[in-house]
């Protein structure tokens, strides 16, 4: 079963990391035509304990997962081989293709996305668009996670599932969000 063209999941912290109590972090997925996705992550309940990059000019870079940092994996159904997108909130970003299970890691040739951050002394909300040319065709199975740091360089992980006792978002159990790009047949409504 696909989801619906909007998406909003609640990202739970992975039991073998730190978090802080107050801390909730959410991602959201929305089909924007003619086929680009719009992901959207908010760590909500008080930004100031966080170690958080100052916004740059944005900018492809490697290692973004060693600090705050929000995550997309995105397969075709029914494809072992996906693309990892990290963007940073300083608006770094960076995109990698796998043949499947972290199998022949290499830079993916995608199109700059679209970064947007917000942030405030409660929240923190970067928004980043996909574009189509991005992303595999068909139907996609999906999997977003984040990293977040405290000011004390701790890191907690973030995701829509756990699947293994260490944290591991590569893990192809975690891709656990179905969507059809192609939008509803004629006739045909999502809700």
């Amino acid at each position: 079963m696909t989801e619906p063209s909007d998406s909003r999941r609640p990202l739970a912290c992975h039991p073998a990391s730190p978090s802080r109590p107050a801390l909730a972090v959410v991602g959201c997925v929305r089909l924007v035509p003619p086929g680009s996705l719009r992901l959207r992550y908010s760590v909500q309940g008080g930004t100031d304990g966080l170690r958080i990059p100052h916004p740059s000019p944005p900018v492809r870079a490697d290692r973004l997962w060693e600090h705050t940092c929000f995550e997309a994996f995105v397969a075709a159904a029914g494809s072992e081989a996906y693309r990892e997108f990290n963007f940073s909130p300083s608006g770094a970003w960076a995109a990698y293709d796998f043949d499947g299970y972290r199998r022949n890691m290499r830079p993916a040739d995608a199109r700059d996305p679209a970064i947007r951050v917000r942030r405030d002394a409660c929240n923190l909300e970067l928004e980043a668009i996909l574009d189509d040319a991005c992303l595999p065709a068909g139907p996609l199975r999906l999997a977003l996670s984040a990293v977040i740091e405290d000011r004390d360089g701790a890191r907690s992980y973030w995701a829509l599932g756990h699947p293994a006792v260490e944290p591991d978002f590569h893990h192809p159990d975690s891709f656990v969000l179905l969507f059809d790009r192609a939008g509803p047949r004629p006739g045909e409504t999502r809700g």
